[in-house]
Protein backbone atom coordinates (compact mmCIF):
# COMPACT_ATOMS: atom_id res chain seq x y z
CA UNK A 1 0.00 0.00 0.00
CA UNK A 2 1.22 3.35 -0.99
CA UNK A 3 1.60 6.22 1.43
CA UNK A 4 -0.38 9.27 -0.27
CA UNK A 5 1.78 12.59 0.90
CA UNK A 6 -0.97 15.53 0.68
CA UNK A 7 0.22 18.89 -0.70
CA UNK A 8 -0.90 22.07 -1.28
CA UNK A 9 -0.88 25.31 -3.35
CA UNK A 10 0.73 27.78 -1.56
CA UNK A 11 0.11 30.98 -3.24
CA UNK A 12 2.47 34.18 -2.28
CA UNK A 13 1.20 37.68 -2.14
CA UNK A 14 3.05 41.26 -1.19
CA UNK A 15 0.39 43.32 -0.41
CA UNK A 16 -2.57 42.49 -2.88
CA UNK A 17 0.24 40.80 -5.42
CA UNK A 18 1.01 37.69 -6.56
CA UNK A 19 4.22 37.19 -6.16
CA UNK A 20 4.78 33.37 -7.26
CA UNK A 21 2.31 29.84 -6.39
CA UNK A 22 4.09 26.77 -5.78
CA UNK A 23 3.27 23.27 -4.64
CA UNK A 24 4.40 22.99 -1.61
CA UNK A 25 4.11 19.55 1.21
CA UNK A 26 3.60 21.79 4.33
CA UNK A 27 2.64 25.38 4.37
CA UNK A 28 4.79 28.09 5.81
CA UNK A 29 4.08 29.24 9.52
CA UNK A 30 3.80 33.15 10.27
CA UNK A 31 7.22 34.71 11.34
CA UNK A 32 9.03 32.35 9.25
CA UNK A 33 11.90 33.69 7.06
CA UNK A 34 11.53 33.29 3.09
CA UNK A 35 13.39 33.99 -0.09
CA UNK A 36 11.42 34.10 -3.29
CA UNK A 37 12.83 34.79 -6.58
CA UNK A 38 16.53 35.97 -5.18
CA UNK A 39 14.73 38.37 -2.65
CA UNK A 40 14.46 37.84 1.36
CA UNK A 41 11.08 38.26 3.46
CA UNK A 42 9.45 37.07 6.37
CA UNK A 43 5.80 35.53 6.41
CA UNK A 44 3.12 38.15 8.25
CA UNK A 45 0.16 35.88 7.99
CA UNK A 46 -1.07 32.59 6.64
CA UNK A 47 -4.65 32.05 5.60
CA UNK A 48 -6.26 28.38 4.38
CA UNK A 49 -8.48 29.00 1.94
CA UNK A 50 -10.24 25.37 1.35
CA UNK A 51 -8.27 21.70 1.61
CA UNK A 52 -5.80 21.76 -1.00
CA UNK A 53 -4.70 25.90 -1.57
CA UNK A 54 -2.91 28.43 0.97
CA UNK A 55 -2.57 32.15 0.94
CA UNK A 56 0.65 33.78 2.04
CA UNK A 57 1.15 37.62 3.13
CA UNK A 58 4.64 38.00 2.85
CA UNK A 59 6.81 41.11 3.45
CA UNK A 60 9.87 41.66 1.33
CA UNK A 61 12.95 43.44 2.85
CA UNK A 62 14.11 46.89 0.65
CA UNK A 63 16.89 46.32 -2.18
CA UNK A 64 19.87 48.91 -0.89
CA UNK A 65 21.81 50.08 -3.80
CA UNK A 66 24.86 51.34 -2.70
CA UNK A 67 26.88 52.45 -5.62
CA UNK A 68 25.12 54.52 -7.79
CA UNK A 69 27.14 56.60 -10.40
CA UNK A 70 26.74 60.25 -9.68
CA UNK A 71 26.53 62.78 -12.49
CA UNK A 72 29.67 64.76 -11.98
CA UNK A 73 32.07 61.53 -11.37
CA UNK A 74 30.90 61.41 -15.05
CA UNK A 75 31.75 64.26 -16.11
CA UNK A 76 35.51 64.40 -14.25
CA UNK A 77 36.36 61.54 -16.31
CA UNK A 78 39.04 62.52 -19.43
CA UNK A 79 37.41 61.64 -22.77
CA UNK A 80 39.73 59.55 -24.95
Amino acid sequence: MKKVRFMYVVHFFENKEELVNQLLGSAPAVGDAITIKGRKGKVTSVNQVDDKHVHVQITVEKVVVKNKPVAADLAKKKKR
